[in-house]
């Protein structure tokens, strides 16, 4: 049997304050640090042993993982990252905060550009200081790599081709393998693994800090998924999760 498990990262400064984040490096605040170590509890008593770890380009990603795996005793075992773990590029949207957009664009214009499989927000302006071309961690990236907007379509073309040449052939070496991500990274991979159709995914919301197993056969055949926590706290952190951009 192997176990994928993905694990969106603790809640960050502008979960916090409800703001539309995407590309922007935000920090974890003290429940999202909390959350992460409740994490790598969690899976320490699970009797979960990594080989090898996945992450984004992402402050809150990496600290997610670093923290998740100190409480785990794992810190020891190599780490990848790649920007195509990355959240979703909220366009003009990022630093916004979501109720107050969607008092202004409406609820079913926001939850479109938050949920909706191919409807991005607006763009950013090539010179606006939130492109990514202007942060180091990018400089390797082309032109046609960097968004300025993405929706979910865009998300899951960029990460699709790492699982597949990346994280899926160290999934087949090693039972366990964890991935550290983003609501709509993780989403995205989700989508693909569970063959879900636009409508479902548009539904479908991945809480903070739970780790979400899913199990393959040998064979790399999906066999089952499901989250490491009680299932009425986890039905709540999601529904949290799909109220948080609707009008106050």
């Amino acid at each position: 049997m192997k176990r994928l498990v993905l694990l969106r990262h603790g809640q960050s400064l502008w979960n916090k304050e409800n703001r539309f984040t995407g590309w922007t490096d935000v920090n974890l605040s003290e429940q999202g640090v909390a959350e992460a170590k409740k994490a790598g509890k969690v899976l320490k008593d699970e009797g979960y042993q990594f080989k090898i770890a996945y992450t984004s380009y992402l402050t809150r990603a990496i600290k997610t993982l670093w923290l998740a795996l100190e409480e785990m005793d794992q810190m020891w075992i190599p780490v990848k990252k790649s920007w195509r773990l990355n959240e979703k590029h909220y366009g003009m949207l990022q630093g916004l905060n979501k109720a107050e957009t969607a008092e202004k664009y409406g609820d079913d214009m926001v939850h479109l550009w938050r949920r909706s499989f191919d409807v991005p927000p607006q763009p950013l302006e090539t010179d606006d200081e939130r492109n990514p071309k202007f942060d180091p961690r990018y400089a390797e990236l082309t032109a046609a790599e960097i968004p300025l907007t993405e929706s979910l379509k865009e998300v899951i073309e960029r990460f699709i081709p790492y699982w597949e040449s990346e994280i899926m052939p160290a999934l087949k070496e090693n039972d366990d393998v964890l991935v550290a991500a983003h609501g709509n990274s993780l989403r995205a991979l989700v989508m693909h693994l569970k063959n879900m159709s636009k409508e479902d995914i548009l539904k479908f919301n991945i809480p903070t800090g739970i780790p979400y197993v899913f199990e393959f056969d040998d064979d790399m055949n999906f066999v089952k998924d499901y989250f490491l926590g009680d299932p009425e706290e986890v039905k709540k952190l999601m529904e949290q999760v799909a109220n948080q951009a609707k009008k106050k």
